[in-house]
C-alpha cells in the first residue's frame, strides 16, 4: 500500500464509526477471496452497519479513485469477491436485519447481509415461503444471492433469485442511494431497474437492502430417491417425468463418482451399487402430492430403479436434502482438488452432456464428477485433479476448454448460477457476442464512470 493510500484510508476511518474500517493483517487475510482458488490482499476492510455508512464509503472512494469490492458471506465459487486490485473490501455482514415479514403483502424486507436460511426460517414461521435454495443457504447471504442471481434445486418449479426481487436499495458508486422497484408484485413503471442489478456481481452498485416476494407455504411435501444401474436409465427417467406432465419442485441427479464419495462421507446405504441417483421432490396439497407420487413411481418402474426410498413431510424430505448438500464436501474428501463448474445446457442436451463428461475423463485422464439440477439442465461438472501434479493441472485447463466449447455449441452457458467472477473470466469473450460486451461496457461506464466497483472482473 502506498503512503498516499494509507493516508486516504486514515481519513476515511476518521469519518466512520469506530471499528468500521480495519487494516489489521488478520482481517485483511480473511477477506482475500471466497471458495475459489484466487486471492488478493485488500488495503482495508469496511464493516458498515447502515446504508448511510456504505454511501459515505463509496462517496469517498469514488472521489479518490479507490477500488471497492463488495462482499456478502464469502461463499461464492468463482472468485467474485476477490479484491483483484486491492483497495477496500466492503463487507455487508453487519447489515443482517430482517426488517419485515408481511403476510398481508407477501413480502420480506431485509438487509443484504441476512443469511438465506434465516430468511427462509422466518418466512416459514409465518406460513410463508421463500423458495430460492442454494446449497450453501445456511452460510450465504441474500445480497450475495442477488449479486449472482443464485439458484438451487427448487428453481425448476419456482424460479431463481431474480424472480423474487421486487425492490432494491442500492448505493451507487458516487454515494447516491437509489430506491428501485417496490413491494407490488406487478410493476411496469419504466425500466425494471431493480432486476438490472440482479446478477451484476458488484460491478454496478452495492445492494444494501431488498424487498422480496414471498409465496404461501406449500402445505405438504414429499420426496423420492431412486438409484439406477446407469446414467442412461436415469436421464431417460428424467425425460419421462417431464413428457408425462409432471412439474416437480426439484429434480436432482448425481453420477457414480459423486455417489461413491458421498457413501464414504455419510455412510448412507442409499447409494450402494448405484451408477446414478435421482432425487425428485413434489409439493402442494397432501392428497394430490401423494397421488402424484404414486403415479410417478409407476411411470418410472420400466426404467428398473435399483432402489426406491420415499420421504413425507418436512423431516422426511429434509433427510434427502441433507444428503444432497454433502455431495460437494464429499468430493473434497477424496483429497483431489475440485474444479467446480456450473454450466447449463438446454434440457434436451442432458444425456449428451453426461456422455461428453465420460469422454472428457478418457481424453484428459482426469476424473469427472457430475451432479446438480437435472430439471433445468444446470449440472455441476467437477474436474477432480491432483493439484500437485503439473501434468494434471495442464490437462485440467485443456479439459475446461473442451467442456465450455462444447456447452456453447449446444446453446448452453458457461455459468448457470455462480457467475463469471475470475474463474470464468478466460471464457468471457468466447461465451458472449461483441454486441453484448459493448452493452455491458456502456452500462458500466454510465453507472460507474470511474470504474471503482469490483475492478479486474469481466467489465
Amino acid at each position: 500500500m502506498t503512503a498516499t493510500r494509507r493516508k486516504q484510508l486514515g481519513q476515511l476511518a476518521r469519518r466512520l464509526a469506530k471499528g468500521t474500517l480495519r487494516m489489521d493483517e488478520q482481517t485483511l487475510r480473511q477477506h482475500t477471496g471466497d471458495k475459489w482458488f484466487a486471492a488478493n490482499l485488500p488495503d482495508a476492510v469496511a464493516f458498515p452497519s447502515s446504508t448511510k455508512a456504505v454511501a459515505e464509503i463509496l462517496r469517498f472512494a469514488n472521489r479518490h479513485r479507490i477500488p471497492v469490492t463488495a462482499r456478502g458471506a464469502g461463499h461464492g465459487y468463482v472468485g467474485g469477491c476477490v479484491p483483484v486490485r486491492g483497495g477496500i473490501v466492503l463487507s455487508l455482514a453487519r447489515m443482517n436485519r430482517i426488517r419485515e415479514i408481511s403476510g398481508n403483502d407477501f413480502v420480506a424486507v431485509v438487509q443484504s447481509g441476512v443469511i438465506t436460511a434465516a430468511l427462509q426460517d422466518a418466512a416459514e414461521a409465518n406460513g410463508l415461503y421463500y423458495p430460492p435454495d442454494p446449497a450453501s443457504r445456511a452460510d450465504c447471504s441474500i445480497g450475495g444471492n442477488i449479486a449472482t442471481n443464485a439458484g438451487g434445486p427448487r428453481c425448476l418449479k419456482y424460479g431463481v433469485t431474480r424472480d423474487y426481487v421486487l425492490g432494491l436499495e442500492v448505493v451507487l458508486p458516487d454515494g447516491l442511494v437509489a430506491m428501485l422497484g417496490g413491494r407490488c408484485h406487478k410493476n411496469k413503471t419504466g425500466f425494471d431497474l431493480a432486476r438490472f442489478f440482479v446478477g451484476s456481481e458488484g460491478l454496478l452498485g452495492v445492494i444494501t437492502g431488498a424487498t422480496l416476494k414471498l409465496l404461501s407455504m406449500p402445505p405438504f411435501r414429499a420426496c423420492v430417491g431412486m438409484g439406477f444401474g446407469s446414467m442412461r436409465q436415469a436421464t431417460q427417467a428424467i425425460q419421462a417425468i417431464f413428457r408425462s406432465g409432471f412439474l416437480p419442485s426439484a429434480v436432482e441427479v448425481a453420477d457414480a463418482f459423486t455417489l461413491e464419495a458421498a457413501r464414504e462421507r455419510t455412510g448412507s446405504k442409499l447409494f450402494d451399487g448405484c451408477k446414478a441417483h435421482l432425487i425428485v421432490e413434489l409439493d402442494g396439497q397432501e392428497k394430490s402430492v401423494r397421488g402424484e407420487l404414486g403415479q410417478l413411481l409407476k411411470l418410472l418402474k420400466p426404467y428398473t430403479p435399483l432402489n426406491t426410498r420415499k420421504g413425507f413431510g418436512p423431516a422426511g424430505v429434509e433427510r434427502f436434502w441433507q444428503l444432497r448438500r454433502e455431495f460437494s464436501y464429499s468430493l473434497r474428501d477424496t483429497g483431489l482438488t475440485k474444479l467446480n463448474n456450473d454450466i447449463a445446457v438446454p434440457r434436451g442436451k442432458l444425456a449428451p452432456l453426461f456422455r461428453f463428461a465420460t469422454q472428457l475423463q478418457k481424453k484428459h485422464g482426469i476424473r469427472v464428477a457430475c451432479f446438480g439440477h437435472a430439471g433445468d439442465g444446470n449440472i455441476h461438472v467437477n474436474l477432480m485433479m491432483d493439484e500437485s501434479n503439473p501434468e494434471q493441472v495442464r490437462r485440467s485447463n485443456a479439459a475446461l476448454d473442451d467442456l465450455f466449447t462444447q456447452v456453447l455449441v449446444w446453446g448452453g452457458v458457461v455459468t448457470g448460477e455462480h457467475g463469471i467472477g475470475v474463474a470464468r473470466l478466460p471464457w468471457w469473450e468466447q461465451a458472449t457476442t461483441p454486441e453484448s460486451r459493448k452493452l455491458h461496457v456502456a452500462f458500466k461506464r454510465a453507472v460507474d464512470p470511474n470504474g471503482i466497483l469490483n475492478p479486474g472482473k469481466f467489465v
